[in-house]
């Protein structure tokens, strides 16, 4: 699988990894050995990049036991959610227990009182506990809240929605985010879901075997990661299947203007 820079962050990642939001948030061995079984399927294509959450439930714990005895194997992305000071330290106390005493890129989620979180985290980053600062956000809505943060120069990566049919971080985080060098990760790649609830026919998707894709879910992958600014999309599953499926969307070659504009009717039907 393709690696890329993460920015000028100094992290290198695959170009997929893995989202754990609801797909994570399980207890009990049955679900717990199964999220094991996910982790396992991601580690061995290759796809060892994984977010995470406090907002996601039991995704955290969950993840941190799946990756139990080869965290050295894995590149772990969280995030703090919270306005409170103390809860953003607590926060980060208990994703730390959960990923052996470091993560490596630290998120503050949709802004959530960026400012005080943002100290807390520069603090965790200078005694070496976490590597690369980073902020997220959901809504396209936010994105001058985001630019604020991106042009700090206090954080190294964002995260945010793309896919066909979500695309208002064209007009200013992306170019943004290249023009500072910033680290890119790519939420949202299926649209929820929503994307995958009408498949193209194999008919449809013919013109794109060239590419070295034969899903509906590679290419929507492919036309994420062919945009050179992006560096690491996260869909989730729940089936290890699935991800490796994803995770044959990360090789070149990558999909030209054409192929995207084709891509993107495809998905509005």
């Amino acid at each position: 699988m393709e690696q890329r820079d993460l920015g000028q962050s100094g992290l290198r990642v695959p170009v997929v990894g893995m989202g754990t939001w609801r797909t994570f948030d399980v207890s009990g061995a049955a679900h717990e050995r199964n999220a094991r079984a996910i982790v396992d399927a991601a580690l061995t294509a290759g796809a060892n990049f994984f977010d995470s959450s406090p907002m996601y439930g039991q995704a955290e714990r969950v993840l941190g036991l799946a990756l139990a005895g080869r965290r050295d194997q894995a590149i772990v992305a969280s995030k703090i959610w919270t306005p409170s000071a103390a809860e953003g330290e607590a926060q980060a106390s208990r994703a730390l227990g959960y990923f052996g005493g470091r993560i490596d890129l630290y998120q503050i989620h949709n802004l959530v009182a960026w400012r005080e979180q943002l100290t807390m985290l520069e603090r965790l980053r200078d005694t070496g506990r976490i590597g690369v600062i980073g902020a997220t956000h959901y809504i396209s809505s936010a994105s001058d809240d985001l630019a604020i943060v991106m042009r700090t120069g206090r954080i190294g990566a964002i995260q945010i929605p793309y896919n066909p049919l979500e695309r208002a971080v064209e007009r200013l985080i992306l170019p943004l985010a290249a023009e500072l060098r910033l680290g890119v990760v790519v939420m949202r790649p299926f649209g929820e879901g929503g994307l995958l609830r009408q498949t193209p026919s194999p008919a449809n998707l013919a013109p794109l075997r060239a590419f070295g894709v034969t899903t509906w879910p590679q290419t929507l992958l492919k036309w994420v990661l062919s945009d050179v600014r992006c560096h690491v999309a996260i869909p989730a599953t729940s089936h290890p299947e699935h991800m490796e499926g994803n995770a044959a969307a990360g090789e070149p070659p990558w999909f030209g203007p054409q192929e995207r504009a084709y891509v993107t009717r495809l998905a509005a039907g």
